[in-house]
């Protein structure tokens, strides 16, 4: 079972309104509302950086129930497809939403959320080690879920409070929501060791952020490549953060010389900046990068973090043994999850993985261990630190706009659609950024008279228009 929530006087959950709850009041309010929750069933969490959503989170794992991590602000077709795929006996949704369900009776309200409850349950059993589901591809809908086991959190958590070197005298800000596998890793590393948490979903670039960093003393913030573009033009460099120990990267690639500038900044100011790369089907993280190599390994992710290993495959399966040599990146250890789901019935599978991720990254490995990413071997883009897959991406804007095609490439934090209807421009880069709950500026929509195509009707992108520098 996960860990549990010691109680102490301790503060556990902060938020910029003054709310906070101890460790003692936190273990309270999950058993009360775990008593409501039946174990071996599903519940979907619509999410916020809040204490409400944090207790709602752990009762279910508590109750032994099997939560789904969304955004409180999923789209409503892409909620109802998600109920409809996987009949959840419970829902935990914010008071507003609470007619958009049908079949579910109110159960109880708190703090904004109200629990509901299948009218008629499904009582499709699931698999007993099952502890937690969370979506593959940022929140464009896809049915397909990570399935996470009680072993994969509590063993991350653990290898990521002894890398960083946690204890309950930390104070991390939160910079990212928890329904993302790095989010959650936050929260659920320094709630195994009791630090304080200060909860809250305001952007770095707001005032207010900073305020509320400041006054709660936070002693690290973690980030995606994007927040650390951020970082830099609102001019961290120059701030005064005497409370602030170490920074945590992951999420994607950080440019080479973005490294550089935070490592160097690190370095002047006693502080640690510490790169990290990691998957949603590893429960979160597999390798860091040591403060102390930060600088030494520009460009690098590291090592496997602790009870975990890499090993590097050619085109033909074999291990690599030589250095600089690049080869798909492989992953064993206890985090690894039990595989993907797409359906209810899907849940009641064991573990397919075995603890190896064979993960789809390009990588090599230096003479001294250290690995670092090259490239993706599918089509998956880091999006703002949002993983966002562009086949699916192209068939939810086809099926929006069944009058035009639609083809998908881009790069890091640039997704690049092609359309045949070059007045609907606006309407899908708006429909693009509401699926995924991205910025519209992470998205570039372009005319084309056809799409390229080969005589079997694949899409060619080799053949798409270049992105011009």
């Amino acid at each position: 079972m996960f860990y549990e929530i010691r109680p102490s006087e301790r503060d556990a959950l902060i938020t910029p309104d003054g709310q906070r709850i101890t460790y003692a009041e936190l273990h309270d309010r999950i058993q009360l509302t775990a008593e409501l929750l039946e174990a071996r069933r599903v519940c979907f969490c619509l999410c916020e950086n809040g204490i409400q959503s944090v207790v709602n989170y752990l009762s279910c794992l508590n109750a032994g129930t099997v939560p789904l991590l969304l955004s409180k602000e999923i789209d409503h077709d892409l909620l109802v497809n998600l109920i409809r795929t996987y009949r959840p006996e419970y829902l935990f949704v914010t008071e507003n939403r609470e007619k958009e369900a049908e079949g579910y009776l109110s159960a109880c309200r708190t703090d904004g959320y109200v629990l509901l409850k299948a009218a008629e349950p499904d009582g499709t059993p699931v698999a007993e080690d099952l502890a937690l589901l969370l979506t593959t591809s940022g929140s464009t809908g896809s049915p397909k879920l990570v399935r996470q086991s009680y072993r994969n959190i509590q063993s991350n958590a653990e290898a990521i409070a002894e890398y960083l070197h946690l204890d309950r005298d930390q104070r991390p800000v939160t910079t990212l929501p928890m329904n993302y596998t790095y989010g959650l890793s936050i929260l659920n590393s320094h709630l195994l060791v009791g630090a304080a948490i200060l909860l809250t979903d305001l952007p770095m670039n707001m005032k207010g952020f900073w305020t509320f960093m400041k006054n709660g003393r936070a002693t690290s913030f973690g980030g995606v490549p994007f927040t650390y573009e951020m970082l830099k033009r609102v001019r961290i460099f120059r701030m005064d953060l005497p409370d602030l120990e170490y920074m945590t990267q992951a999420g994607g690639k950080l440019r080479p010389e973005l490294h550089r500038e935070f490592a160097e900044w690190a370095e002047n100011t006693g502080k640690k900046f510490i790169v990290m790369y990691g998957q949603t089907e590893a429960t979160a993280r597999m390798a860091y990068l040591p403060p102390e190599k930060s600088l030494e390994k520009v460009g690098s992710m590291g090592i496997a973090i602790p009870g975990g290993r890499f090993s590097l495959l050619d085109t033909e399966g074999k291990t690599i043994t030589a250095c600089d040599t690049v080869g798909e990146l492989v992953y064993e250890g206890p985090n690894v999850t039990l595989g993907y789901s797409e359906c209810r019935e899907d849940l009641q599978k064991g573990d397919v993985r075995k603890g190896r991720l064979v993960t789809g990254d390009m990588a090599r490995r230096d003479a001294d261990g250290y690995y670092t990413i090259v490239g993706r071997k599918k089509r998956f883009l880091k999006v703002f630190g949002n993983r966002v897959n562009l086949d699916e991406l192209e068939r939810i804007i086809s099926g929006a706009f069944q009058e035009l095609e639609c083809a998908a490439a881009g790069r890091d934090d640039l997704v690049r659609l092609f359309i045949t209807d070059a007045s609907r421009t606006d309407e899908v880069r708006a429909r693009a950024a509401s699926v995924t709950h991205l910025s519209e500026s992470a998205f570039s929509v372009e005319y084309l008279e056809a799409i390229p195509k080969n005589d079997a009707g694949k899409i060619q992108y080799k053949d798409l228009p270049k992105e011009e520098h």
